[in-house]
């Protein structure tokens, strides 16, 4: 019975020991396992269609965008950003930076950088809407497609782009 007991206990201080070991600042992506392959297949669909983060970020992500009317995005290949900040910043998007959130629900509590739309407004601080709004789950699976794929991977290469779509296509040709 004892031994019960101190599982109850240990159950009981789980939570404690999780926030505590957020609080101590761990990178907690150090503990994430490798994205599944069907997850990164379906975060390279979420970039290309229902995000459409290809119009702004290029079809590599390499900040040469698509259409000319979009707004110029990040070099995404270059990027430093955290699993978290990722996910922080495809949900709530950039104010002011042409960035829209993802999150049906931003800003409409503080939810997002501790603000609201009517904060926004106040800042005079605009946010473009999305293409589509993701859950959190095609959130999840659009960083598992970037970290894999984009994120820190350096110039395009032809031996990159086949390996970004999963097979030889025509503008791998143009690659080095």
């Amino acid at each position: 019975m004892a031994r019960g007991n101190n599982v109850l206990a240990f159950l009981r201080l789980l939570p404690l020991l999780v926030v505590t070991l957020a609080q101590l600042g761990l990178p907690s992506e150090s503990y994430a396992q490798e994205p599944s392959d069907a997850s990164v297949s379906a975060g390279r669909r979420l970039y290309h269609q229902k995000a459409d983060c290809q119009a702004c970020h290029g079809w590599s992500g390499d900040g040469v965008k698509m259409d000319s009317q979009s707004p110029d995005g990040a070099n995404l290949r270059t990027s430093q950003l955290t699993r978290e900040q990722l996910i922080l910043v495809i949900k709530c998007g950039l104010p002011g930076r042409d960035m829209p959130a993802f999150d049906r629900l931003s800003y409409t509590d503080d939810r997002c950088l501790g603000r609201t739309r009517s904060d926004l407004q106040r800042m005079g601080l605009e946010l473009p809407d999305p293409a589509a709004t993701l859950q959190n789950r095609e959130v999840e699976r659009l960083v598992d497609f970037l970290l894999t794929k984009v994120v820190r991977q350096g110039e395009m290469t032809q031996a990159k782009c086949i390996d970004f779509w999963g097979e030889e296509v025509d503008i791998c040709n143009s690659l080095p």
